[in-house]
């Protein structure tokens, strides 16, 4: 492979110009980058039908600032279809990391886990459990992880006990029992084992109170699809 290119996933797309596309693209070992494409003249309808998400494409581009433009890019292997739940699935992992995933940041490892769980929703048979360990992986990878193996107070999370989560604290044990997470659904959440549900459903719960202050108020449009 040609040294200049680099292997990147489309994960937004809208018109910038009559003759330009504005793209937001997750590049392997780079992290996510702003980029501006000419689409005109014979090769436009070609072009536009690449510049589609979750295929892996070959991106050549340009520029020392924030805003880089795209010299060349082609296809590059293939991508089973997503469809139904899949594609729904996809267009959060997309929307998601869109979001809260920095532009000109140097977060090279976000690539390799997009395409990890990407490739995972064509053989997983319980999408929600892609979704929540992409979740929890990506707020770690960002710095804003949570540990699931010691409670607040510095010891190893207990099965037999039940805890409330806290920001910036961590978990810490508490005396009732019908609320809040036991451990075990806590040690299981370590291990990315939501095979559970109700594992599933504190995944969940707590996911998004983590992801909350990242996307502020604007609802994400790919979660009104699952409602709709």
């Amino acid at each position: 492979m040609d040294s200049d290119f680099y292997t990147a996933y489309l994960l937004h797309r809208r018109p910038y110009s009559d003759s330009q596309v504005m793209l937001d693209m997750l590049v392997e070992g780079v992290g996510q980058l702003r980029m501006l494409a000419r689409i005109s003249g014979r090769q436009a309808t070609k072009h536009k039908a690449q510049l589609q998400p979750f295929q892996t494409l070959l991106v050549n581009y340009t520029g020392k600032h924030d805003l880089k433009y795209i010299q060349r890019f082609e296809l590059h292997g293939g991508q089973s279809p997503l469809v139904g739940d899949q594609l729904y699935c996809g267009f959060y992992l997309n929307e998601l990391t869109n979001r809260i995933v920095p532009i000109n940041e140097p977060i090279d490892y976000a690539y390799q886990l997009y395409k990890t769980h990407l490739t995972q929703l064509n053989q997983h048979p319980n999408l929600q459990a892609v979704l929540r360990s992409y979740e929890f992986q990506l707020l770690e990878l960002l710095g804003y992880g949570v540990d699931f193996t010691f409670d607040a107070a510095g010891d190893p999370i207990d099965a037999a006990h039940t805890y409330s989560y806290f920001a910036e604290y961590g978990f810490v044990i508490q005396d009732l029992k019908g609320s809040g997470f036991t451990g075990a659904q806590l040690n299981a959440i370590a291990d990315h084992d939501f095979s559970a549900p109700d594992v599933l459903y504190m995944a969940k719960q707590l996911s998004r109170h983590l992801m909350k202050p990242l996307l502020g108020k604007k609802p994400l449009k790919s979660r009104e699809l699952f409602i709709k």
